[in-house]
């Protein structure tokens, strides 16, 4: 079970791509951030040197966009950041030490890229290919510097504790159990799944109870094959072992997928006989890591994706249009994706009773298409 995600409804989600030194990951990056998904009124932009912003690719919003012929369409966006490759000591100062940890802290997700091919040319930090060994150096940075934070909060949490205060008995007891919990090796996300728990863990803004998504970075040969490699299938048992998701991609392919137009791209794509390019499988895990879903707004002025939470209800969905929407939120008027793609117009799907007034406990599904009333 993944952690309950806590955050303020935002046009973007952040991922860190990290990993230990010549792995792929700087590579990955590169072409994550040269292939943007096109979208007339929101080209890539780079935020800071080693941040980029591109749009969630989706089929619907094109579909979406053949529909209504709209002036704009505005994608979701997801935000990737690359930060130097960790190497063993980082929690005690080692490479950039505080400084990278600190940039993974304000990641919503940690997307871990895993070397899983042989090349004599690129030399490995460890000189020797072991995927596992690699992601438990990760790990292994991540716990010690949860434990040095939980031991800091432990000692602050003491002091209010001792006065009777019942949060911070609480927290202190939860605190005491993480320490031993991640003395043993176990990252905090595996804790407990407990509710109120998780409330409080969340509170400690710890790196292991960031979502994790597993890449094994494998050569163009593998990639071609359906069976997996030697060392991407070790990886692949290792994830499954610790219910963690993985998926396999050949970065060097993709980066050169990437500076493609879209017709030399598909014809790329139909001789190495690949569906679609390995960056779309990333972007959508990662969604499906931080429990996050799409619905759409839709008009002759713009057809636009919203990000939102599974389990959001109407008016949290309102409020991530803009936050005086959820105030005043009156009733929702909703249909499905998949009923304006087969009908083609909303007078259609209003003559066939297939748009729908909700209110505020209505639970948004995937897909759906919603105009909102409010009254503020």
């Amino acid at each position: 079970t993944l952690p309950q995600i806590h955050f303020k409804f935002i046009m973007f989600w952040k991922c860190w791509i990290g990993g230990l030194p010549n792995i792929g990951k700087s590579t990955l990056y590169n072409a994550l951030t040269k292939a943007n998904i096109p979208a007339e009124n929101y080209p890539f932009c780079t935020i800071e040197p080693n941040s980029g912003i591109i749009a969630l690719p989706d089929k619907r919003l094109k579909k979406l966009k053949s529909i209504y012929n709209p002036e704009k369409t505005i994608p979701s966006i997801v935000e990737f950041t690359d930060i130097a490759g960790l190497v063993k000591g980082a929690s005690k100062g080692e490479g950039l030490g505080n400084k990278f940890l600190g940039h993974i802290r304000e990641t919503n997700a940690i997307i871990q890229v895993v070397r899983c091919f042989k090349n004599n040319k690129i030399t490995h930090i460890n000189n020797n290919i072991d995927p596992i060994k690699d992601v438990e150096i990760i790990q292994t940075e991540l716990l010690l510097a949860d434990l040095d934070s939980l031991k800091k909060q432990k000692h602050k949490n003491e002091k209010t504790a001792r006065s009777g205060d019942k949060d911070s008995i609480k927290t202190l007891d939860l605190i005491n159990r993480l320490i031993e919990h991640c003395n043993e090796g176990k990252p905090a996300k595996t804790l407990s799944e407990n509710i109120n728990d998780i409330k409080i863990i969340n509170t400690l803004h710890l790196l292991t109870m960031k979502p994790t998504l597993l890449i094994a970075n494998v050569d163009e040969k593998e990639i071609l094959n359906d069976r997996l490699g030697k060392y991407s299938k070790s990886l692949f048992n290792y994830a499954n072992k610790h219910k963690q998701p993985v998926i396999r991609i050949c970065a060097s392919i993709e980066q050169e997928i990437s500076v493609l137009d879209e017709k030399e791209k598909n014809i790329f794509l139909d001789e190495y006989n690949l569906m679609e390019p390995g960056l779309n499988k990333i972007i959508r895990s990662g969604f499906e890591l931080l429990n996050l879903q799409t619905f759409f707004t839709c008009g002759k002025k713009e057809v636009k994706s919203w990000t939102i939470p599974l389990g959001a209800t109407a008016p949290k969905a309102a409020g991530a249009i803009h936050s005086d929407f959820e105030k005043g939120f009156i009733k929702a008027e909703i249909f499905h994706f998949n009923d304006i793609n087969k009908h083609k117009s909303e007078k259609k799907l209003s003559e066939l009773g297939l748009i729908r007034q909700e209110g505020k406990q209505y639970t948004v599904k995937d897909g759906d298409c919603i105009f909102f009333k409010f009254n503020v």
